[in-house]
């Protein structure tokens, strides 16, 4: 086993473990590594093969690769929305699992860099993390994240941020999506007072997770209703290794109007809202069809 294997293979294990909440249960705790190490050095091959995939072919083709495995189907919608030069600043919702591979490939533009929290699991992915910009909680490497994150609008590329800064209900699965919107930070009015000129995209992603995972009553383990949804997508990852089939996945990807250069350029309470509402207009539609 090749060392960036065992490294994600521990990664794994440990997420899988913990979600269940058993890693400061150390009898426990050994006993659920053994059981779980099959489905986490699966995942760790697949998610492997991808970060291979997109040093050989383009992180856009690897990316759809990894969607015919974790998703029986998968709909892009308003991608010709999006303007194919130029700085451009994609505002997405960030319900985890395999939002951000759906948005690598629904994004028609090979110069997308995408704001990501440091963790050791993308960091273990050496092609995918070329069009990362990690973000950490220490104040010194958070501004120079940001700069560089400044520096790559400014020379009319590509970015992708996740305002709320942490996993938020998928719109399609779980209840809340919009009430998340009101933990969004005002980092859309941040970058656009350094580039005004970039056009601002919203975006939703839904359908990532698996209602059936979700539903499980294995996450009746966990109290707090977020434990339970991380615990219904370890489930889901579990369950995508041994079959395609039993819990589908039908993931979605639905790029809003986006705002023209200029027109957000207020103050920072006000662009955040218009993106938001933007946003929650759309969510309020699908909720009402």
């Amino acid at each position: 086993m090749e060392a960036r294997e065992r490294a994600l293979l521990s990664i794994n294990t440990l997420d899988i473990v913990s979600a269940i909440g058993c890693r400061d249960l150390r009898f426990m705790r050994r006993w659920l590594e053994l059981a779980v190490r099959r489905p986490a050095l699966a995942f760790a091959r697949q998610v492997l093969a991808f970060d291979d995939a997109a040093a050989a072919a383009g992180i856009q083709a690897a990316a759809r690769d990894l969607l015919s495995v974790y998703t029986n189907s998968f709909d892009v919608r308003g991608e010709t929305r999006l303007p194919t030069a130029g700085p451009l600043l994609i505002v997405s919702n960030h319900p985890g699992m395999i939002d951000t591979a759906a948005l690598f490939a629904s994004i028609p533009r090979m110069d997308l860099r995408i704001l990501a929290a440091d963790r050791p699991f993308l960091r273990s992915l050496s092609a995918v993390s070329r069009s990362l910009i990690f973000i950490s909680d220490d104040a010194r490497w958070r501004m120079s994240a940001m700069r560089a994150a400044v520096d790559h609008l400014r020379a009319g590329g590509v970015l992708l941020t996740f305002p709320a800064g942490e996993i938020e209900p998928d719109p399609a699965v779980l209840p809340g999506a919009r009430e998340a919107l009101d933990r969004w930070s005002a980092s859309t009015a941040t970058f656009l007072r350094f580039v005004p000129r970039a056009v601002v995209a919203p975006v939703v992603v839904s359908g990532v997770l698996s209602p059936r995972a979700q539903r499980h009553p294995l996450t009746r383990l966990r109290r707090s209703s977020r434990d339970r949804e991380w615990l219904g997508a370890m489930l889901q990852i579990v369950a995508r290794t041994i079959s395609t089939e039993s819990w589908p996945v039908r993931a979605r990807v639905d790029f809003l109007e986006p705002f023209a250069a200029g027109v957000l350029g207020e103050a920072p309470e006000d662009a955040t809202r218009r993106v938001r509402d933007r946003v929650a207009d759309y969510l309020m539609s699908r909720e009402r069809a």
